[in-house]
């Protein structure tokens, strides 16, 4: 445990391209919240090019757990609006692959998947906006336990667009109940990665039944009696939505292993100037 700890720590040294760098050799295979910090991390899903355009309107429509922020040309694996020389077969820490609705198995690299069919899409990841929430002296706790961040489905119902449709993915996150409106306005301007909550107080609102048990992460600990759960529309909606539309193929990055890219986390826009 300590060891993967010091390679945590280790991590949030590295620049952005460093880090991609260690990822694409293997050496770094862990999670990336708290790493990179000022930077845009993104989900990541590559579907085959058929199912592209319904994608990426279901990503229109439901733009809030979707806030999409690149595109690949078909079967090209580069994203290069994104940043220098980023790979989506080597660069992501760990992969999911689906067959059919189903999870079928997580990698560490998917060039051997990789085809001239293939489109990735990357969507703008809360991790971005919790380096402002520590400059402003909040705790957070997953990044200081290095754990993935507990995420849950919920019954709040996504925009339908061909196959995809399904109920948004929320992350969740304890703060005191008195710092919760400060929370609202510092996320709020994060567009590219959700933005203010989608809700805070009783899981059961959202139709999550048991707080303790997520569908995605690690379990967060019990709340203090000043506390409250706070959570955000988060980026794993698509995997959701994948299970749900019996797609043949599709590859994602594992919940909580996250694109780093070199787009600033306040860009306006998040395309680089110069490509």
């Amino acid at each position: 445990m300590q060891e993967l700890t010091n390679i945590y720590n280790k991590a949030k040294t590295y620049s952005n391209s460093q880090l991609r760098a260690v990822i694409r050799s293997g050496e770094y295979k862990g999670q990336t919240a708290g790493l990179s910090q000022n930077m845009l991390q993104t989900n990541l899903i590559i579907l085959e090019q058929k199912y592209a355009l319904d994608f990426m309107i279901f990503c229109q429509r439901n733009p809030k757990a979707c806030p999409l922020v690149g595109v690949s040309d078909v079967g090209v694996p580069f994203l290069k609006t994104l940043g220098k020389n980023i790979d989506v077969r080597t660069d992501v820490p760990s992969y999911n692959i689906y067959k059919s609705g189903k999870l079928h198995s997580t990698v560490h690299e998917i060039s051997n998947l990789w085809n001239e069919n293939l489109v990735a899409f990357a969507i703008g990841c809360s991790f971005t906006f919790e380096h402002s929430l520590i400059r402003h002296g909040f705790t957070i706790d997953h990044i200081n336990e290095n754990k993935v961040v507990p995420m849950y489905k919920t019954n709040i119902k996504n925009v339908k667009s061909g196959p995809f449709g399904n109920t948004m993915v929320v992350s969740m996150r304890i703060f005191k109940k008195i710092h919760v409106n400060n929370i609202i306005n510092i996320c709020k301007s994060f567009h590219w990665a959700h933005g203010r909550p989608v809700h805070f107080g009783s899981p059961h609102e959202i139709g999550i039944l048991n707080v303790f048990e997520p569908d995605w992460g690690d379990a967060p600990r019990p709340l203090l009696e000043d506390e409250v759960n706070v959570f955000w529309a988060c980026g794993v909606t698509p995997q959701n939505a994948i299970l749900s539309s019996l797609v043949p193929f599709c590859i994602s990055h594992t919940p909580g292993y996250m694109l780093i890219t070199d787009i600033r986390e306040d860009a306006e826009v998040p395309i680089l100037q110069k490509i």
